[in-house]
Order: C-alpha cells, then structure tokens, then sequence
C-alpha cells in the first residue's frame, strides 16, 4: 500500500502553515498522520470485521525562544495566514502562566528532505481473506479437543503513513505492522485459557504461525487446567524472552522517560552512571534498535529513530527522551516522541526495550537451578519510578527441581521488589534472543502507544507470590 494520497495532497498547506507562523515563532513544525487500522476476529458463535486504532489529522508544534505550544486540527484549508492567526490566538496564554512555564531551549532544525517506506504484503490480503484465516483457524482449534469451550482467532493490521514538515525539514514514512493472536477457553479440573501470539509486517508470516501453533496453545491450556498457587517465596528463577521483556518494560521503561526526569518523578534520574545490574546486563530502546510494531522511521517530533542504550555493563547510562523533555534538560533528544493520536501531547515513550542476549545456553540456565520456576508469558505490570518498585505478573510457571523442569505448573504468578535487587541479582543470560511486540502502552491510566518488548532468558533471584 502506498504512502496517504490524502497526507500527500496536502505538502503545500504544511510548507504554508510553517512559513506563515515562522513570522511569529522562531520554530514550527507540522505533523500529519493518516493512520488506517482493522481488527478481524471469528470464535464459536460470531465473527466481525471492525476499525481499529486509525486517526487523521494534524498537530502544529511552535517554539516562540522560550517554550512550547501545540495546536491540533483535523484538516489543513483554506486561508493558511488565517489559520496563522488563529493559531496564534489560542495559544496566548496570560502573564501567570506564562511565568510557570518550564523554560526549553530553542530546537535544532537541520535541513533534510527524505521519504522513507518499508513494504509489506498487506495488499495481498483482503478482509474477506483474513476473515475467512480466522473463521477456520477457530473452527480448527474447536474440533481439536472436546474441553475447548471456545476459540478465537484475530488478525490485526494497521498501516502508518505520517509526514513532518518544518522550515528546513521535509520527511514522510509509511509503514505497516499486524499482529495475529490465538487464544482458547478450556474446560477441565478448572476452566483456563492460552494464547499465542505473531507479530509482522508480513501477514503471509503471521498466518503461517498462527497454523503452526494450534496443538501448542490447546496443549497449554489443559496444563494451566491443573495449575496451583505458588508457596510465597524467595526463588531462583528462568525468564522467557515474553517476562525478561516485561522487566525491561516495568524496570527502565517509564523510569528513564526523561519528561519524568523534568518533574523529578523517577529515582533514574538520580542514578546516571551508577550501577544498577549486574555487570553483564544491558539494555536497549529504540525505534531502530530492532524490528517490531514500533519501529518507525522518525518519531512524533521529526526526530530520527534512535538505537539507545540504557544499561552498558550494568551501568544506568542514557534515558529515553522527547523533544520537549531534551530541550528542557540541554541534552540531544533521543527519538521517543510519541503521541496517542495527533490530539494528544508528545510525550518521552519507550518503543521496543529489550535486553541483549549473553553468552549461556538455555539448558545450562535451568541445570545451574536447584529448586526454582521457569516463568511465562506477559500478563501485567506496574512500576513505581519515583521508589524505583516493580510489580510484574506471569501467565505461569513450571517449577525445577534439581536442575530439571518438571509437569507442575503454577499460575499466576507475581514478581516484586525493588528494580536493582532484581536487576543485580541477574547471574546468567541466554544467547537466544526473541522481541514480542503486541502490546500497548498507557502513560499512567492512558496516552496509550504501540510497544514491544523482549530479550534472552534471565537466571535472577525474586520474590515470587
């Protein structure tokens, strides 16, 4: 699919709306988004075809030497010197709020003029296509087994088109992502349910997956039927690529989002160039740090995409930055500019946040464990960055004994502490490596964006309950 003929259309009123604001403030930009998504579902009794996350609009961003405005509007027309002035109008402020406004220093605006695209295969694929890949993959699944009570398949693809404009910038990318989800209710000693999850910019990949997978998520659900509690305690763990990601998330994701370093609301900010893992943990974020459902080309402030490293060697030594946040603290911004729509304020975000992979092999990880559990799969978390607390909960996990997994599963279980104890702790990483990118990401209750997440296995020591 190509780049927004509606976005493209409309070059010449973002190039106008700059020049005629640039009268009044030293910096402007201009943002557009075109954003086109779908979710198509099939389980036992229905199936649907329905919109997604899509927007279109605009978002005009100005500098006038002190500090920021934003101004949102769903169509650029007409008069663009009129819409100057109406621009203008509403982002006066009055004498006392202007005094509390925290100051930032003038943005860069380095010329560059580029289109960037990355192709994917979704024009192959109509929604009659997709919907008929669900409806028989349900059917599948529910006629694989008798205690599987319902079955839901999902595709859902999403195409990104956005172009930023400022007085010496032009830039415009388009891009795609889908993710396809399996899931099951079953029926046993206790009604459970599994899933399984693809993610890609090829849907000829996600379904494929999603075929390949359907003894495993049934499989899976007829363990968790049996699944117990687990005895409250301190334990040697395994992390699956899915809970290695979901620290990353909780322990340096809205911790180093450097508008909370602004407002002095994260412990990171304090503990710069210290250690605060284990020497031989590092961490990544960036948009172009890996390939996942939020791998864009520039970020919400025309800001190219960053790979930035978070944690060298165990030492706290970046966070992640938007332009407003980099402008306020001196400092280059880092490309985490995002947006839940274009009516919404940028704000620092992660993207997709990971651990490299180490130097051990999975088997010796779970040998080297006495009594312990291997633990799976996302389910939520929490973190408070201002004590530097986590709370991470796990689908399941399989308990080791002796250096062995064995068939006594539990679930749910829940990882908590303080994010050094946990990240010191960290004695062995695996050299598999895997991202997972279908979840979203609220910032407090909402501002909800597209991020991944993942990494090697971990052995650590955690509180588990």
């Amino acid at each position: 699919m190509p780049f927004s003929t509606y976005l493209d259309g409309k070059r010449a009123e973002c190039r106008a709306l700059v020049a005629a604001l640039g009268k009044r403030f030293p910096y402007v930009s201009v943002l557009g988004t075109d954003v086109r998504a779908t979710a198509i579902r099939a389980d036992k009794k229905s199936s649907s075809v329905q919109d997604g996350r899509g927007e279109c609009g605009f978002v005009v961003k100005m500098h006038d030497g002190r500090s920021f405005f934003e101004y949102s509007l769903d169509d650029l027309s007409g008069d663009m010197n009129a819409l100057a002035k109406k621009i203008e109008t509403a982002v006066e402020l009055n004498p006392d709020l202007r005094a509390r406004m925290i100051e930032a220093t003038l943005p860069q605006d380095e010329p560059l003029k580029k289109d960037f695209l990355r192709e994917t295969d979704f024009a192959e694929y109509d929604e009659e296509t997709m919907l008929t890949t669900c409806k028989a993959l349900s059917q599948e699944l529910l006629e694989k087994d008798e205690h599987v009570l319902n079955a839901f398949a999902m595709i859902q693809p999403f195409t990104v088109s956005k172009l930023f404009v400022t007085k010496n910038r032009e830039l415009s990318q388009h891009y795609g992502w889908a993710n396809g989800i399996l899931m099951v209710v079953y029926g046993g000693e206790k009604m459970s349910q599994a899933r399984h999850v693809e993610g890609s910019d090829k849907l000829k990949e996600i379904i494929e997956g999603m075929k390949a997978h359907t003894d495993d998520v049934i499989q899976l659900a007829e363990h968790l039927t049996h699944a117990q509690a687990i005895e409250p305690g301190v334990y040697d763990v395994i992390t699956d690529s899915s809970i290695t990601g979901l620290i990353a998330h909780e322990a340096f994701g809205h911790g180093v989002e450097m508008d909370q370093f602004v407002k002095d609301r994260a412990m990171a900010k304090h503990c710069m160039g210290q250690y605060v893992a284990s020497p031989i943990t590092n961490m990544h974020d960036g948009a172009a740090a890996t390939h996942s459902v939020a791998s864009y080309f520039f970020d919400d402030d025309g800001v190219l995409a960053h790979d930035t490293q978070i944690i060298k060697d165990g030492i706290l030594v970046a966070g992640l930055s938007d332009l407003a946040s980099a402008s306020q603290l001196s400092i280059d911004p880092t490309g985490n500019g995002r947006r839940d729509s274009f009516k919404r304020k940028a704000y620092s975000r992660m993207t997709n946040t990971f651990f490299e992979p180490g130097k051990d092999k999975l088997s010796d990880m779970i040998a080297s464990v006495k009594h312990g559990y291997m633990l799976f799969e996302t389910n939520n978390g929490m973190e408070d960055p201002k004590n530097w607390q986590i709370q991470c909960t796990a689908e399941y996990g399989i308990e080791i004994v002796d250096g062995k997994l064995t068939d006594h599963y539990v679930s749910p279980v829940v990882m908590s502490g303080s994010v050094p104890e946990l990240l010191k702790s960290i004695s062995m990483i695996s050299d598999q490596f895997k991202v997972i990118g279908a979840g979203m990401c609220g910032k407090g209750y909402k501002e909800w964006v597209r991020v991944s997440d993942g990494g090697p296995n971990l052995k650590a020591r955690v509180k588990l309950g």
